[in-house]
């Protein structure tokens, strides 16, 4: 009896150097299989961003290339100093807020339906999914003649008589809202059927068991197990919609106060033709990304070892 008292607590020793030796070969493999991926995009990324770097450092007009200037960050300043550049973060801000929040809740929906579809399963996802794969462009467009006062069909069905959307700061936003919603819903709830696929249907069904309610199932059981997936799924709308540029273009040009950071870098650069301040707003839209990027892996921090069921 003694002997078996003694070597009994030496097993585990063993077992956490195994589950070390594990992470480490995997995290080796995901260098080794991000690594080309990686490379790739520093040579396509990177010469475009330091140069953007570079000409934001300077006083440059496309109209007067020969009279550019080095000012340093006085472009930084400028436009950090600018109510026009923080009324654009403000409404980047709200139209990020509004459709990510909407997006996660019908998107897990969806998510659901697809996931417990019985019938025709490949049909429901395909149909669900189909907004995805339309151009933004195209999306925007349609979005802009159905609300248009002239063309659009919005205003007869509903009764709103001559309402002009695209006049009014609110009405604008809600359509630009609303045609995002409609386009990357699919995109949410995709991401979030993967994490369905993740939870163990065991523990569902021995909550049932237990006598826990659908919602109970859904808080404690579900949710709880698609922490990787909601926080991928959020980060990766959130990115995309911050840098939103298509449907605020299409639908209200910037009017409005309907203008965004990329739009914003795009008026600067293009319409008003000052290389120097659309580079060092492009670039702080860029460092923004960043921000949110790093806030939402260090903030939203994921256990991964329980997702692959790791102990």
């Amino acid at each position: 009896m003694t002997a078996q008292v003694e070597t009994a607590p030496a097993a585990r020793p063993a077992a956490r150097s195994e589950i070390s030796d594990r992470a480490r070969a995997e995290r080796r493999l995901g260098l080794l299989l991000s690594a080309p991926a990686v490379i790739v995009m520093l040579l396509v990324t990177g010469y475009p961003l330091l140069n953007a770097v570079y000409l934001s450092l300077f006083n440059y007009r496309l109209t007067a290339p020969q009279d550019r200037e080095f000012v340093g960050l006085r472009n930084y300043i400028t436009a950090l100093s600018d109510g026009l550049f923080w009324q654009d973060v403000f409404t980047t801000f709200l139209i990020t807020a509004i459709t990510v929040a909407v997006e996660l809740v019908l998107g897990f929906g969806l998510a659901m339906v697809m996931h417990r579809a019985v019938f025709a399963r490949r049909t429901v996802r395909t149909a669900i999914l189909l907004p995805y794969g339309i151009v933004t462009v195209i999306s925007a467009f349609a979005w802009r003649y159905a609300f248009d006062l002239q063309s659009g069909f919005v205003n007869s069905w509903f009764g709103l008589g001559d309402f002009a959307w695209f006049s009014d700061r609110w009405a604008a936003l809600f359509v630009i809202c609303l045609s995002e919603v409609w386009k990357t819903t699919p995109f949410i709830s995709l991401l979030l059927l993967a994490g369905l696929a993740q939870v163990p249907h065991d523990l569902s069904e021995a909550a049932t068991v237990d006598g826990a309610t659908a919602w109970q199932r859904l808080r404690r059981v579900i949710i709880p197990n698609m922490k990787a997936a909601i926080l991928v799924a959020v980060l990766f709308r959130t990115l995309d919609a911050w840098r939103i540029f298509d449907n605020p273009f299409v639908m209200t040009r910037g009017q409005e106060q309907t203008a965004t950071l990329s739009f914003l870098t795009y008026d600067q650069t293009i319409t008003r033709t000052s290389i120097g301040m659309g580079n060092a707003v492009g670039v702080l839209l860029f460092l923004s990304v960043v921000l949110i990027a790093a806030v939402f892996i260090r903030g939203f921090r994921v256990d991964l070892s329980q997702v692959r069921g790791d102990r």
